[in-house]
């Protein structure tokens, strides 16, 4: 698959997949900004994408980000929806400091990674009265 992208500063690389293996790209940091604690912020990452149709561009926390720089992304996820791709529509990573000292974010820096996972969209919501299956047990009932 081809997914046309624009770089903001061309001194930062392309996005690529580390291994052979990988599901996700890893997104760069465009500026050095620095995190304080418990304050959400926006990471700038450098880049602008064509969503394809019928896929969402999802993004998610480093695996090694927050034991490394006590970093997370603040919504759990970021959602990329299609249509967001204008000239001015640069990804930005909101990242959550949780520790109780200021992290530095370096340019250049790795600071989130980005999949492109195929969606299917609901046609039309029918409304019940009933389901007719037995309930589970509500919330963390699987626990």
């Amino acid at each position: 698959m081809k997914v046309s992208i624009k770089r903001i500063d061309f001194t930062l690389p392309l996005p690529k997949y580390h291994t052979s293996g990988s599901v996700a790209f890893d997104l760069y940091a465009r500026v050095t900004i620095t995190a304080k604690p418990f304050e959400p912020i926006v990471v700038p990452a450098n880049i602008i994408v064509k969503v394809p149709s019928n896929y969402v561009l999802i993004l998610a926390s480093r695996s090694s980000t927050p034991k490394k720089k006590s970093l997370m992304i603040a919504n759990s996820i970021g959602i990329i929806d299609q249509d967001y791709h204008g000239e001015t529509d640069e990804i930005g990573v909101q990242v959550l400091n949780f520790s109780k000292k200021n992290v530095l974010i370096k340019k250049g820096e790795r600071i989130a990674q980005a999949m492109l996972v195929k969606i299917a969209k609901v046609s039309e919501f029918v409304e019940a009265n009933k389901m007719n299956s037995k309930s589970r047990g509500g919330f963390g009932s699987t626990g």
